[in-house]
């Protein structure tokens, strides 16, 4: 989420300007305090994850995972996507190596390995990732008859950053309904069901009425008084985690949006999700949040060299999924159980810390950049606020706090090895605002990226930025990450029109040097030659109408399936050819370990395709 004046100001009237008139929400304010209990017998909270490639490891339950996924679900997966790539008129040119591989004629362990990242850029990045999605879900029809449907089944990893981290969230917990289904809900959902993303009500002012607001808000920030009262620090990120549970969180819909009985979707926990039936049957892709550390010890000579940064490259990134939360960065290669979230030592430990609203908040919060010197600043009030709500000494209530379980780890290279907390922000704060970094693990073998991006310029239009920011933050870590050459420079993607077309990255890479192929969907200007604009509404825009959003998502369906679009006398029209192309593309990799020369229609996408 890329917070605004906007959203500060309006918590900072209904807040500090008008009275209470809630009697509080005490079964959501139960459900989301955290837990203490002894540890299990034998318990060790951190698992050395290993600091370069050659030591990385996976923990064991996503292990299990994507073993069980690679055996058991695709195999019909790329064959469904085989399917229909060959539905479309050009995939009689494709050469035999396509259907071979997809087709499983070299084994399960010569399928693709693809992992797909959506961005950050708030619910204008949630609906155009969530677009993209639908253009590659083979559940839906059109998608399929583009022959781009599919994709998603066969993807192994899902990574989400800030408005990103709302989509991936909420297709993970609702277990992964489809696109239509996830955005707007299928009307039918009670107190445990998922209810669409109420976009309609704004997320942090749901209605017109003042009395309503202050209700709303006040009822919020009661929520999260029982975590503080477990001693545990409080922060705006607590705050943010239950506006956004009402949206990408079961238990709400435009019903029982003011409900004061219901918990809206406080008490589910990010590690609970794998007993999800589309978890325990393999069928979801393995989903991975981003979050940036804001440590005090930092390396302030490390920033993107491109727009604003507030945290520097060099700064571990923690990623969370539903097995463990830390790090594969070599300062400190080390992870703890999701749902031991809180713990810091092996006796006493914590659960029901990793609510899926705070996890999406520890990914999507941007509080942290404004500045709360300045007297009367709309940020400086509503810490003032929270400091007479919710006292604590010493606590940066900008920030997301999660106890620091890593505490004497690595003193040598891990710059908050000595911090009590670790203060934790918006995973696009070190300007890579698409989430790549996790499907760079080495361990983890991904053979292509699906990398979709949607964050905020000028015009709310992509330039390439995020991308050159994790070029330039892997050039520190060259021994743990390998990334194939992007343009440095923002001119090179503006002038080649890169973000405006599908681009493949690292064609002319071999697998020897353990990057994967990038294939790049930038939201960068309206499809097809229109010039209505739909996708690049403004990050501060907290709420959609339905209209807006299927505006936006029929859009973005035309921009993931367009390819390289060419006019014709009779108008714009799509590449004949782009799901031949990206089809050729998701197994180049994977053609490459088979020792087969890339040939025939291919040959010539990828000429077309890649950048060079």
């Amino acid at each position: 989420m890329q917070s605004s004046v906007l959203l500060i100001h309006a918590l900072v009237v209904l807040v500090c300007c008008s009275p209470l008139l809630v009697t509080g929400q005490a079964a959501a304010a139960a459900a989301y305090t955290p837990q203490l209990a002894p540890c299990p017998a034998g318990f060790s909270l951190v698992r050395d994850a290993g600091t370069d490639a050659t030591s990385q490891t996976l923990s064991q339950g996503e292990r299990e995972y994507i073993s069980a996924k690679q055996s058991t679900v695709l195999p019909d997966a790329w064959t469904a996507y085989l399917s229909s790539v060959e539905g479309t008129t050009s995939a009689s040119s494709l050469p035999a190596y396509v259907s071979g591989i997809l087709g499983g004629n070299y084994g399960q362990t010569a399928y693709p390995r693809l992992g797909i990242a959506t961005s950050g850029g708030g619910y204008r990045a949630a609906t155009f990732g969530a677009g993209v999605l639908n253009a590659l879900d083979g559940r839906n029809a059109s998608a399929v008859a583009a022959g781009t449907g599919g994709l998603l089944q066969a993807a192994t990893y899902l990574a989400g950053l800030s408005g990103g981290s709302w989509l991936v969230t909420s297709l993970a917990q609702a277990d992964f309904p489809t696109i239509p289904d996830l955005v707007f809900g299928t009307g039918t959902s009670d107190t445990t069901g998922f209810g669409g993303w109420n976009a309609d009500f704004g997320l942090i002012e749901p209605s017109n009425d003042t009395i309503v607001n202050t209700a709303y808000v006040l009822e919020v920030i009661e929520e999260v008084e029982g975590k503080h009262a477990e001693g545990f620090p409080v922060t705006m990120s607590d705050i943010w985690a239950r506006t956004l549970s009402r949206h990408f969180a079961n238990g709400t819909d435009a019903a029982n949006f003011y409900d004061t009985t219901v918990t809206h979707g406080a008490g589910i926990t990010f590690s609970s999700l794998p007993n999800l039936t589309t978890f325990t049957t393999y069928v979801q892709p393995f989903p991975i949040l981003l979050s940036d550390s804001f440590s005090p010890n930092e390396n302030t000579s490390a920033y993107a060299n491109l727009e604003d940064a507030y945290v520097p490259l060099t700064n571990p990134i923690y990623e969370i999924n539903v097995y463990e939360f830390g790090s594969y960065d070599p300062m400190l290669g080390a992870f703890i159980p999701t749902d031991y979230l809180g713990t810091t030592n092996n006796t006493i430990c914590v659960t029901n810390y990793d609510q899926v609203g705070f996890i999406e908040a520890l990914s999507a919060s941007l509080f942290n950049e404004y500045n709360t010197s300045v007297t009367n600043s709309s940020i400086a009030e509503l810490v003032e606020v929270m400091e007479e709500l919710i006292p604590e000494s010493d606590i940066d209530y900008t920030v997301g706090i999660v106890p620091n379980p890593f505490q004497g780890l690595h003193p040598d290279t891990f710059i908050d090895t000595d911090e009590t907390y670790l203060q934790l922000v918006d995973g696009g704060e070190d300007d890579e605002t698409v989430p790549i970094q996790p499907l760079l693990v080495k361990t983890r073998e991904v053979d292509v990226i699906f990398a979709i991006d949607a964050v905020n310029t000028e015009y709310n239009w992509v330039d390439g930025s995020s991308v050159i920011a994790t070029q330039e933050r892997m050039a520190y870590f060259t021994g743990t990450y390998s990334f194939p050459p992007v343009p440095p420079d923002n001119s090179t993607w503006l002038a080649e029109g890169l973000t405006e077309r599908p681009t493949f990255f690292g064609c002319n890479s071999s697998t020897a040097s353990g990057a994967p192929l990038l294939i790049y969907l930038g939201n960068g200007a309206p499809p097809l030659g229109e010039t209505t604009a739909y996708t690049n509404t403004s990050t501060s825009q907290l709420s959609y109408s339905a209209d807006e959003l299927e505006a936006m998502l029929s859009q973005t369906f035309d921009i993931a399936t367009q390819g390289i679009a060419s006019e014709t006398t009779e108008g714009w029209e799509k590449d004949p050819e782009y799901a031949s192309c990206l089809a050729c593309a998701v197994v180049d990799r994977a053609r490459e370990r088979q020792n087969i020369s890339r040939s025939g229609l291919c040959a010539s996408c990828l000429e077309r395709y890649c950048w060079s």
